[in-house]
C-alpha cells in the first residue's frame, strides 16, 4: 500500500505523539496508558493499515529508545489502529456515543491481545499503573491469567474510550483541505 505525503505526515506526527504522551504517563505511574492517541487517529483517518503500522512503529520506536517493555506490545497497538480504522470505515466514529461504543470495543480486543503478553512474558507484573489492582485481585486469592484480565479490561475500558474520544476530537476539528479524501470523513457526518 502506497500512502501519499499527506498521511505519512500525519503517521510520523502520531508515533511521536504516542510515544511522549505514553512516557510522561509511564512516568507518571498513572492507572491509564493514554499512548494510543495517535494511532487512534490515524486509524480514523487513514484507515486500518495506516493505523497498525503506527501502532507498531510507535512501540518498536519507544521500545528502542525509552522503555524496552513498550515493544513488547506492539501487536496490542497493532490490533488497535487497525480495528480503529476498521470502525471508522463502518461509521463508528461519526459521533461521540459512537465514538466512545468504538472505545469499548477496541478496549476488549486489545485486553485479549494483552493478557497473553503480560502473563507469559512479564509474568503479570509489566511496571505500569495497573499492577497495584492486578496484585490486590492477585491477595485475594484471583489465579494470575483472570487477574490480569480483570484489572487489564477495566484499566483499557477507561484508558480507550477516553483514547478514542480525545482522537475523535482531534479528528473533527482538523482543517477540512487537511482531511478531504481521508477515510474518516467519507464515512461520518462532522
Amino acid at each position: 500500500m502506497k500512502f501519499d505525503n499527506r498521511t505519512l505526515v500525519l503517521m510520523a506526527a502520531a508515533i511521536v505523539i504516542n510515544i511522549v504522551v505514553g512516557q510522561i504517563v509511564a512516568w507518571l505511574k498513572l492507572p491509564l496508558f493514554i499512548d494510543s492517541i495517535g494511532t487512534i487517529l490515524v486509524g480514523i483517518l487513514a484507515g486500518p493499515i495506516a493505523g497498525a503500522i503506527v501502532g507498531t512503529l510507535a512501540c518498536l520506536i519507544w521500545g528502542l529508545i525509552l522503555d524496552p517493555v513498550a515493544a513488547a506490545f506492539f501487536p496490542v497497538a497493532l490490533v488497535i489502529g487497525a480495528s480503529a480504522g476498521i470502525l471508522a470505515r463502518y461509521g463508528w466514529f461519526s459521533s461521540l456515543g459512537k465514538t466512545i461504543v468504538s472505545g469499548a470495543i477496541i478496549a476488549v480486543i486489545s485486553t485479549i491481545v494483552a493478557i497473553p503478553i503480560i502473563v507469559y512474558m512479564f509474568g503479570g507484573v509489566t511496571g505500569s499503573g495497573t499492577d497495584f489492582a492486578t496484585a490486590y485481585l492477585l491477595a485475594m486469592g484471583t489465579q494470575l491469567i483472570q487477574s490480569v484480565a480483570i484489572s487489564n479490561l477495566v484499566q483499557n475500558l477507561a484508558d480507550k474510550i477516553i483514547t478514542a474520544v480525545i482522537a475523535w476530537l482531534i479528528a473533527t476539528r482538523l482543517p477540512r483541505n487537511f482531511t478531504t479524501g481521508l477515510p474518516f470523513f467519507a464515512y461520518t457526518k462532522p
